[in-house]
């Protein structure tokens, strides 16, 4: 599930939680509507934490080092 699928399950607790005026029997729609937030949230702090290590990776110590003043050759 990717941001869009969170911000998703975020509005539609929000919605079902503050929103919605409703009452079945046996279930509480405001409590599903807080579950669906708290997933949402989760969700996107999860994502936000993957992709934050993706780009924090420094370079290989391996990676060959080029020289700039050999590579520029005016003539």
């Amino acid at each position: 599930m990717g941001v869009g699928g969170c911000i998703v399950l975020l509005a539609v607790g929000a919605i079902l939680t503050f929103a919605v005026d409703w009452d079945m029997p046996g279930m509480n729609v405001h409590l599903v509507g807080v579950i669906l937030m708290v997933v949402g949230f989760i969700g996107i702090l999860t994502y936000v934490s993957i992709f934050k290590r993706r780009r924090t990776q420094p370079p290989s110590p391996a990676a060959p080092v080029v020289d700039v003043e050999e590579t520029r050759r005016y003539r």
